[in-house]
């Protein structure tokens, strides 16, 4: 059964690839989310740059010509995934933007001699790892003194979430995060998966500096309640807004996701 864990994640996100694009530029929310996560990456300098979990390229693509001095690299479990993204590469003719199929125990092998100064995830890539804490420890070591990543986890307590769902009378997805293993976000579709609270995210990357922290979807709804999202219109807005004033207190580990920012520690200082 262990070794059947990667594959069928595999096997999922190929058969998401088709429409993956379709449907994200059709929801304003993720749009959103997802801008937000590019400029606290845009926050800070590098010249090798690596994403994992790179989907159909949008972000290793962006990167790539936004910074066309530094190395972009990216990986994907699904094969179908980084097709997608090859082809993109390709289209915009980008010598700098490289793809591969592989998970995170790969990368040592993957890029013997690389070491990066950035790496990040979008939209919780870590979620489908077998085992957080040695993902955290393969990353830390192909990251350069004083490096960091900006990841994103789907987070394990989602307040809003289970109280919209609750409402709905939905009480078993209102505590599904909570399960030691998630189905993902698709009730027809089962995703293999974890959801972690922001103490075991903190616990599996410890000996990392925090430099920073945000809360997505506090009081705004989520992106995939696109009923709610359509209804609410412009209040969309206000919502987003409180979820920023809400980051300064300590709600912010209640959102849909969570996104920190950590700096590999200099030893050699």
């Amino acid at each position: 059964m262990e070794n059947e864990f990667y594959p069928e994640i595999g096997k999922y996100y190929d058969t998401d690839a088709g429409d993956f694009d379709r449907r994200y530029w059709n929801n304003p929310v993720l749009q959103q989310i997802r801008q937000s996560f590019r400029e606290e990456v845009q926050r800070h300098s590098f010249t090798t740059i690596l994403e994992v979990g790179c989907g159909t390229g949008m972000d290793l693509v962006h990167f790539a010509l936004t910074n066309p001095e530094a190395g972009v690299f990216g990986i994907d479990i699904s094969d179908e995934m980084v097709r997608i993204t090859q082809h993109k590469i390709n289209e915009e003719k980008l010598a700098n933007a490289h793809a591969v199929a592989a998970k995170v125990e790969d990368l040592p092998n993957l890029f013997p001699t690389k070491k990066f100064d950035l790496i990040y995830v979008f939209f919780g890539a870590l979620n489908t790892v077998k085992n957080l804490k040695e993902n955290a420890d393969i990353l830390r070591s192909i990251l350069n003194p004083g490096g960091r990543m900006v990841l994103t986890f789907v987070n394990k307590w989602y307040l809003g979430g289970m109280i919209l769902e609750l409402a709905r009378f939905r009480f078993s997805r209102a505590f599904a995060r909570i399960r030691p293993v998630w189905g993902g976000y698709s009730p027809a579709k089962y995703l293999p998966s974890r959801c972690y609270s922001p103490k075991d995210i903190r616990a599996a990357f410890e000996g990392f500096s925090i430099t920073n922290h945000h809360g997505y979807s506090i009081v705004h709804p989520a992106w995939y309640f696109t009923g709610i999202n359509r209804k609410l219109g412009r209040i969309r807005r206000i919502l987003w807004n409180a979820d920023e004033w809400l980051n300064r207190t300590f709600l912010w580990r209640f959102g849909e996701y969570t996104l920190f920012t950590f700096q590999q520690r200099d030893r050699s200082a």
